[in-house]
């Protein structure tokens, strides 16, 4: 059951909604964890035992944790980590390690006898592990208490909007509103639309997009050439934001109409002229864990350069391997940590100053290189994508042919999405103190969705990006 699934929008969410606001105030948080389990449970399985397991092993160590001092302390934070992080490394990284053993074992000539494990990836993983981990991380530092409750600590741990794919919750970040929250009709009304043009995002948008790039990646490598090429780089860079931060407003939407005020997770990372400036508008919820988790407990910038360049290479390794147990993924976090430190130390030892548009420009070719890694299968391709990009055909009007095969309606929408990844919303912050901007707004916001509903009963949905992680 997805959020972009007619059983969600139709069944799950009125029926859920209905019922929790005739709950009192102070009993919602045990039919709100309920729905969560059964929400995750629809699309995991009998996996839905390790997010429970999750829920229960955290409980107890925050409380142990919080009861402790000294190398006892330390003890139970160590013991957390190792628990939490065990089925993560059997789940997502156990064949793929594995499988490289193996490998390495052939090339010296050893017959290898290492069985490979088959295994399901329980959705969403990646998020509630880490979630875990940044709660018990800040008991251990005193900057929470923990939670005496376990349904109230359950229902914040497999909350389902952003159960999946974020944003990353902290328990600080909504602590005061476990145990008490007040929801206003502003707030509903907030929610309703945010997750509205979130939906919108996915459908028209990302889905849009997905097409495109899927037909390009899936062009053989020889028959590819530059134009394509920069076509299906582009789509597929389009289309990863708009489906996961399309995610992300739905998330935060629900959230809002919930009760809750949960962190923004993007801020048009699009418009950066930087790659410092890119990770600071994307996926800003995982930036800020790997910052606050890794780089700063291991000295961060405080040492040598030697020690940060060490740091730095370390977390966006780790970045890397989070996003997938694939070769492809690690060497596309080590890509954006060598250009960080690029851009740290080189300009810093030249006082180059760039123009901003060049700027801009070498960023996003640099971003949207790294894409193609991502979302190629293994390194080979994703070498062969990006020496096509290069590839020049003979014919002059090659291009020109390209764009007018291309579908009108998916032409209009990649000029449609370059425009809202870029376009500058902050400059019309005054427009909403007009009284016509509400009126206006829910048009707009209804007028999306009904366009989306008929665009997804049409063609169909394409499961979100991040789902995998």
């Amino acid at each position: 059951m997805l959020f972009t699934s007619p059983e969600f929008l139709f069944a799950f969410l009125p029926v859920f909604l209905g019922t929790y606001f005739l709950v009192a105030e102070r009993f919602r948080n045990a039919p709100l964890f309920l729905a969560s389990l059964f929400f995750y449970y629809t699309m995991s399985g009998e996996l839905a035992l390790v997010l429970i397991a999750s829920v229960i092993v955290n409980f107890f160590v925050a409380l142990r944790i919080d009861k402790t001092d000294g190398g006892r302390r330390k003890f139970w934070l160590i013991l957390g980590i190792v628990i939490n992080l065990l089925p993560l490394i059997f789940y997502k990284y156990a064949a793929f390690f594995m499988s490289n053993v193996n490998e390495t074992l052939d090339i010296v000539g050893i017959t290898s006898l290492i069985p490979v494990p088959k295994t399901v990836l329980p959705i969403g993983i990646s998020f509630f592990t880490f979630q875990a981990l940044s709660y018990i991380a800040d008991v251990t530092m005193r900057r929470i208490k923990p939670s005496q409750n376990m349904i109230d600590f359950g229902m914040y741990h497999a909350c389902f909007p952003q159960l999946i794919a974020g944003p990353i919750v902290r328990y600080e970040d909504i602590q005061t509103c476990i145990t008490s929250r007040t929801i206003k009709l502003d707030d509903v009304y907030a929610g309703a639309v945010r997750f509205c043009f979130g939906f919108a995002k996915k459908i028209i948008l990302a889905d849009s997009m997905g097409k495109v790039a899927d037909v390009v990646f899936a062009t053989r490598p020889e028959a590819l050439h530059w134009a394509p090429a920069w076509i299906g780089m582009i789509a597929y860079t389009l289309q990863i934001y708009f489906d996961f931060s399309g995610y992300s407003d739905m998330a935060i939407g629900i959230g809002r109409i919930l009760g809750f005020t949960y962190p923004e997770n993007f801020n048009q990372p699009y418009r950066s002229i930087n790659i410092t400036e890119f990770w600071r508008r994307w996926h800003m919820t995982l930036s800020q864990w790997f910052r606050d988790y890794v780089y700063i407990p291991l000295g961060g910038n405080r040492g040598s350069t030697t020690r940060t360049t060490i740091n730095l290479m370390i977390v966006f390794f780790l970045c890397g391997l989070w996003h997938g147990a694939a070769w492809t993924f690690v060497v596309w976090g080590l890509w954006h940590g060598g250009l960080l430190l690029i851009e740290r130390y080189a300009i810093k030892l030249t006082r180059i100053q760039i123009p901003p548009f060049l700027a801009w420009s070498l960023t996003m070719i640099a971003v949207m290189a790294g894409w193609v890694l991502f979302r190629s299968s293994n390194l080979g391709d994703a070498w062969s994508y990006l020496m096509a990009l290069g590839q020049i055909r003979q014919d002059p009007f090659y291009p020109v042919v390209l764009v007018r095969a291309l579908p009108i309606d998916k032409c209009f929408y990649m000029a449609l999405a370059i425009i809202v990844a870029l376009f500058p919303f902050e400059r019309l912050e005054y427009i909403k103190q007009k009284a016509w901007f509400v009126p206006l707004q829910s048009v707009a916001a209804c007028g999306l969705f009904a366009m989306a509903i008929i665009m997804m009963a049409a063609n169909g949905f394409n499961p979100f990006i991040y789902f995998r992680f």
